[in-house]
């Protein structure tokens, strides 16, 4: 394949898929702007790298599992600690939503899950994705899946029941 026909197809790629990619990082990094965009940025940068490898329609599921795991690392790295991000600093599409107190409420609670636990309610709930797609991005068994999707659920439960203070 050409340089100019590769090029133009992961531009074509890039349209159609980096909005849902932004989305998705900004649910996983609570609605840490700055965050989402290097996470994004970094998935766009590994897909192009490897675009001669991967087929177009598999661009999509490739670049959120590079999503997750950038993510993933990120926590991972010592001493980073995520950022305290308040209403003031989202940008206004992400708080312009008709319930924004149940909004906010439900992104602070995200903010207190284990990253891993946070990942696995983004692709499940926000991304939609079956449990066997998700352990496949998140390279683990479908039981972990299952099993952490139970433990996040139970947790943001209890942070939630915290948040409004009833039971």
């Amino acid at each position: 394949m050409r340089g100019g026909d590769r090029e133009a197809e992961f531009r074509e790629y890039l349209i159609a898929d980096r909005t849902r990619l932004m989305r998705t990082a900004l649910l996983l990094t609570a609605g840490d702007v700055h965050t989402a965009e290097d996470l994004v940025q970094t998935a766009c940068t590994r897909v192009y790298v490897h675009w001669h490898r991967i087929k177009h329609e598999g661009a999509g599921p490739y670049a959120h599992r590079i999503l997750v795991n950038a993510f993933l690392d990120e926590r991972r790295r010592a001493g980073r600690h995520p950022e305290v991000v308040t209403a003031d600093t989202l940008e206004p599409r992400l708080t312009d939503v008709p319930d924004q107190a149940d909004t906010l409420a439900v992104r602070d609670a995200l903010l207190d899950l284990a990253p891993r636990q946070r990942a696995v309610l983004v692709l499940r709930y926000f991304q939609d994705l079956d449990v066997a797609s998700c352990a496949r991005i998140l390279e683990c068994t479908e039981g972990t899946v299952k099993s952490q999707t139970a433990k996040a659920l139970k947790r943001l439960k209890e942070l939630m029941t915290e948040e409004t203070g009833s039971s």
